[in-house]
């Protein structure tokens, strides 16, 4: 007698189904809202790229205004989850801060979108971030790296700059965000592409060397203000 082979189980298969298609309708999403904006980006263009449908769009994430949302959640949680996974406990302070830099500029590097939709975010004076309720939650980890590789820094003598790590997640973040952000304007203007590939490890180097000549080099409000 010949044993009846299983069938696969329909829910799971769905399942599959439908994380595939919200994939990506999130691919596609990201391109066309990075490229023309969220007042730009048209609902039907992305289920046209995708062959499917409006409609179904709108079944998985409601409308225009929470594909956005959700669109940056999956940008923010990626930069996230490097930082959370970089493994810098092995190292002293000064390498370990200057990792976490290296990893924020190898990161804006990799993925210009990123920078075009935060751009993008900025301009609705992050209407759709305040409104979701993952990403008030995504950047927490990333100060807590650096709030560890800080106090570190300071237990070890080598940190003597008054600097919290919010202002310094700025100051890197300001640097890596600029340099991909305002490439064609610096180019036009200055005739230098600051993501031309034979000044990579310049710009690289350089945001390392400022974090940490700033770290090390005492309280500078403190020398400003005597």
């Amino acid at each position: 007698m010949v044993a009846a082979v299983p069938q696969p189980s329909q829910p799971a298969k769905r399942t599959r189904d439908a994380a595939r298609t919200k994939a990506e309708i999130l691919k596609v999403a990201t391109t066309e809202f990075a490229r023309l904006g969220f007042a730009g980006a048209r609902v039907d263009e992305i289920a046209a790229r995708i062959r499917t449908t409006k409609r179904m769009i709108y079944y998985y994430f409601g409308s225009k205004e929470q594909l956005f949302t959700a669109v940056l959640e999956q940008a923010y949680a990626v930069i996230r989850s490097q930082e959370q996974e970089l493994d810098v406990e092995h190292l002293d302070p000064v390498a370990a801060i200057r990792r976490l830099a290296e990893l924020t500029f190898d990161h804006h590097e990799a993925h210009p979108d990123f920078i075009r939709l935060v751009g993008i975010e900025n301009i609705h004076e992050a209407e759709h971030i305040a409104a979701s309720s993952t990403l008030g939650t995504l950047n927490s980890p990333a100060i807590t790296v650096i709030e560890r590789i800080l106090e570190a820094g300071r237990a070890d003598g080598v940190f003597t700059s008054d600097i919290d790590a919010l202002d310094l997640h700025a100051m890197i973040s300001s640097f890596c965000f600029f340099r991909v952000a305002n490439r064609y304007t610096f180019r036009t203007i200055f005739g230098r592409d600051l993501t031309a590939a034979d000044r990579h490890e310049h710009y690289r180097t350089m945001l390392g060397d400022m974090v940490i000549a700033y770290l090390t080099s005492g309280d500078a409000s403190a020398a400003s203000r005597a």
